[in-house]
């Protein structure tokens, strides 16, 4: 290529020496500047604010621009320095050289991006006036065109490029901040004639120190990334170590430590959901920068850990959040997840042993009814015989036979009680049969019905068609429902509503009984199968009856679930086990006589 800066036009004349009067000794404190601004670790557009100022500052220059790219964010960052001009961070889609570097330049073909192209490859010709040796750029008028030929003579064809723009004068130089990132800084000046050489090559250790001075801000960066994650883990281990709280608040605590971890903690808000419930910081809601990490439990998803950026911001438009922060929010959403294994866990242990307990109990009352009952049979049996003797003879006072009948009554209700406790305690074993669900509750309720008919009680019967029969002992089931219904009418002073159902599933034959009574409380609720226990007057009741019924159902392989609220009645629903017919079948042969 040919061609002088010197081909201008003529009214414009050089100025004499240039108007960047760039010296030594203004470079290596430009220099120290700039490194200064790179080991402080600021956000990146408060660096680049910073620099272009210190350069515009130190060059005289009317506006600095800077082209570089962080991993997948190519950008341009353009400051000026006339009044009421507004910084500008802009990404961009840069190009791409042959050895797959990226080079900061756009795809389009003006005269300034080819330059900057040129630039960054280092492809340029030295022989140029245009460039130093080092492929720096620069010249004194953009309005003015420069030629791009070599060729001389009548045939030859001359390229020429003319830049344009606002600027007048123009320096492009190249900068390095590691192996994957080239960067260019351009000085731009709208006096005609701004640079000279000799301050250009100056600019040039300018500009690879701001490499220098990029590569330690991102360092730094990154450091302090690293810190404030480590921070946020260190902080939810602390939760969780400290004095044992409910899994909410602890949940509620972490969902706090998450906005300062992020990169713009400022405009960050965060989310954990867990099953129903829903922890967040204040003013957390859907954004268009948001990432998510599901809450993994026992191999099911139970929730979801969320972050999201608020506000738009333009160096969030290319990969808003980093890939450490991808891990982070990993991290946490796994934190949570064993933090609520080791919660539930610690509960599911306190009810084991609650049932462990309550077990042990119930085998000790067992072993002391057993015994207290064999013990009370046999007087109260001959009580019960010479009662009903006397009571037969002759000429007996009509006092003395009122005595008698009374003495009768209280031992046959002793009587009864001594037979609960011979169940409770399974010293009485179940005479098993082929049952069917729906007659024992038909035969049951019909005893009762004049009972609740006297207490203007409602009786609901919701019986399943084709119900399956069941191996059971039809005595005791029958026992089961009494105990059952007589609770609800008693709960039920006033009158209201009992619903008796039956019906099938899979595994099991269920019947329900559901009163709209006074219900239970939750402390009462703990207690209603444990023996002895009662709310009731002492001449309304033993405490016996919900401990025959759950030892009952127990003994035949099945389960019994109480629910109940304060003023909105009770449910009691047994379960009990289906028997299929081959097994039936083969219990009736192990059974008959050989």
């Amino acid at each position: 290529m040919a061609g002088s800066q010197a081909n201008r036009d003529c009214s414009d004349a050089p100025v004499p020496g240039g108007g960047c009067g760039m010296r030594i000794e203004d470079s290596v404190k430009l220099s120290r500047e700039i490194l200064h601004w790179g080991n402080r670790g600021l956000p990146r557009t408060d660096f680049l604010r910073e620099v272009s100022k210190v350069l515009m500052d130190f060059t005289g220059c009317d506006a600095v621009e800077i082209r570089l790219n962080d991993g997948a964010l190519h950008y341009r960052w353009e400051a000026a320095r006339r009044p009421g001009s507004a910084s500008r961070f802009e990404p961009l889609r840069w190009t791409l050289d042959d050895a797959g570097t990226v080079i900061p330049a756009s795809q389009d073909s003006s005269d300034l991006e080819r330059l900057c192209r040129d630039v960054a490859s280092r492809q340029f010709d030295s022989a140029l006036p245009y460039f130093t040796d080092n492929g720096s750029f620069w010249t004194a008028d953009t309005w003015g065109p420069l030629d791009t030929g070599t060729a001389t003579g009548q045939d030859a064809e001359v390229e020429s490029l003319c830049i344009g723009g606002h600027y007048r004068s123009l320096a492009l130089l190249r900068f390095v901040v590691d192996d994957q990132t080239i960067g260019l800084l351009h000085l731009k000046s709208q006096q005609r004639d701004y640079f000279t050489e000799e301050a250009v090559e100056l600019c040039e250790g300018v500009a690879q120190t701001l490499g220098l001075a990029v590569a330690d801000r991102r360092a730094e960066a990154a450091l302090r990334e690293r810190v404030k994650e480590l921070t946020c883990l260190y902080g939810i281990a602390q939760i969780v170590e400290q004095v044992p709280t409910s899994l909410k608040e602890i949940l509620q605590r972490i969902v706090e430590l998450l906005p300062p971890a992020w990169q713009y903690p400022e405009i960050t808000a965060a989310s954990i959901i867990l099953d129903e419930d829903c922890f967040m910081t204040p003013g957390f809601r859907k954004a268009r920068y948001q990432q998510s990490a599901d809450i993994v439990i026992d191999g099911r998803r139970r929730g979801v850990v969320n972050v999201a950026y608020l506000e738009e911001k333009p160096e969030l438009a290319a990969g808003p959040f980093l890939v450490e922060e991808e891990k982070l929010i990993d991290a946490v959403a796994r934190e949570v997840a064993l933090i609520v294994e080791r919660k539930e866990a610690a509960e599911e242990k306190a009810k084991l042993q609650g049932q462990l307990i309550h077990a042990d109990r119930l085998a000790t009352i067992g072993q002391l009814a057993a015994g207290v009952a064999h013990e009370l049979n046999e007087p109260l049996g001959s009580i019960l015989g010479f009662a009903q003797l006397a009571k037969k003879c002759p000429n007996l006072p009509e006092q003395a036979e009122q005595d008698m009948e009374k003495i009768i009554t209280a031992s046959l209700y002793t009587r009864e009680v001594i037979r609960k406790l011979m169940v409770f305690a399974r010293q009485m074993p179940p005479k098993k049969s082929q049952v069917n669900l729906n007659r024992v509750v038909e035969d049951g309720l019909h005893f009762l019905e004049a009972r609740w008919a006297k207490a203007g009680i409602t009786v609901v019967r919701r019986l399943a068609p084709h119900l399956p029969d069941i191996t059971a002992d039809p005595a005791q089931l029958n026992q089961i429902l009494v105990n059952l219904v007589v609770n609800a009418l008693q709960a039920m002073p006033s009158g209201g509503a009992l619903t008796v159902s039956t019906r099938a599933s899979d595994s099991s034959v269920l019947f329900v009984v559901e009163d709209t009574g006074t219900g239970m409380s939750e402390e009462v609720l703990g207690k209603v199968f444990l023996p002895f226990f009662t709310t009731k007057d002492v001449d309304e009741g033993t405490g016996l009856g919900l401990a025959v019924v759950h030892g009952i159902v127990t003994a035949h392989g099945g389960s019994i679930d109480v629910a109940s609220r304060p003023g909105q009645g009770t449910r009691f629903e047994v379960h009990l086990p289906r028997i299929e017919a081959e097994e039936t079948r083969e219990s009736d042969q192990d059974d008959t006589p050989g």
